[in-house]
C-alpha cells in the first residue's frame, strides 16, 4: 500500500460576507483556476471548488475563521514570470523565496490571509 497522489487541498475563508466572490476573483480570475461544481450534497455548506490541473483546491467556509499563515498549498505554474507580473499589477504583495535549488518560487496571501506558494522547477 502507498499514497499515490493528492486529490484536493482545502483552505478556509470566513463564513458570511462576500467570501465566495472574493475566492472566485482571486483563484479564478487572477490565478486562472477553473471553477468546478460542488456536489449537490455539499452546496449548502457554501464555499467554492477549483481545478488545479491534477487535483482540486477547495475553499471551505468556517467560523470562527483563522487564516493559515505558515501551512500552505504549493501550486506548479506553467509561466511563473507572467503570473508574478499579473499579481504585481493587481497590487498583490509577493514574497520571493530562493532557498530550494532548481525551484523558482514565491509566496502570496489570498484575500483571506492564507499563504500560498507558486512555483516552477527549472
Amino acid at each position: 500500500m502507498a499514497i499515490v497522489g493528492i486529490d484536493h487541498v482545502q483552505v478556509a475563508a470566513p463564513r458570511g460576507g462576500d467570501s465566495e466572490a472574493k475566492a472566485r476573483a482571486f483563484y479564478g480570475e487572477l490565478l486562472g483556476m477553473e471553477e468546478i461544481e460542488k456536489p449537490d450534497s455539499l452546496k449548502p455548506n457554501g464555499g467554492v471548488w477549483f481545478s488545479t490541473g491534477t487535483g482540486q483546491l477547495h475553499i471551505g467556509l468556517e467560523e470562527p475563521f483563522s487564516p493559515a499563515r505558515k501551512a500552505h498549498p504549493a501550486f506548479i505554474v506553467d509561466d511563473l514570470r507572467q503570473l508574478r507580473s499579473r499579481l504585481h499589477d493587481a497590487g498583490i504583495p509577493v514574497t520571493e523565496a530562493h532557498d530550494i535549488p532548481g525551484v523558482d518560487r514565491f509566496h502570496v496571501h489570498d484575500p483571506f490571509g492564507n499563504r500560498l506558494e507558486l512555483m516552477a522547477r527549472s
